[in-house]
C-alpha cells in the first residue's frame, strides 16, 4: 500500500518516517520529498507498506496525530491523473516579441 504523509515537519528525515510507520507493520520504503534546488524538505512524503491491513491501521492511527510538533495528514496515495503535466514555472523571461518583425539595427 502506498501512503501519502502531509504536513511533515521540515526537520523530518526518511528514517524518522520509517520508524513512525514501523509501529504498525513492515515498511518497504519511507521517503521525505526534497526540493531539487534547495535540498530542503517539501513537507510531505510517501511510505510503502506491503500489507494492506497494516497500511490501513497506520493510516487510521496516524492521520491527525502529532509528529515532531505537527499534526500530520495520512491517507492512501492517489495515482497522478494521466495526461496532466506539472508546470515548470514559466519561460524564464525569453521570447516576447509581440508579433512585429523588426529590422536589424546593424
Amino acid at each position: 500500500m502506498d501512503i501519502y504523509v502531509g504536513n511533515l515537519p521540515y526537520a523530518a528525515t526518511d528514517p524518522d518516517l520509517q520508524e513512525l510507520f514501523e509501529q504498525y507493520g513492515k515498511v518497504t520504503s519511507a521517503r521525505v520529498i526534497l526540493d531539487r534546488m534547495s535540498g530542503r524538505s517539501k513537507g510531505f512524503g510517501f511510505v510503502e507498506m506491503p500489507e494492506q491491513s497494516e497500511g490501513q491501521a497506520a493510516i487510521d492511527a496516524l492521520n491527525g496525530a502529532d509528529f515532531m510538533g505537527r499534526a500530520i495528514r495520512v491517507n492512501e496515495s492517489q495515482p497522478k491523473p494521466q495526461g496532466e503535466r506539472r508546470s515548470g514555472g514559466g519561460g524564464r523571461g525569453f521570447g516576447g516579441g509581440g508579433g512585429e518583425r523588426r529590422e536589424s539595427r546593424w
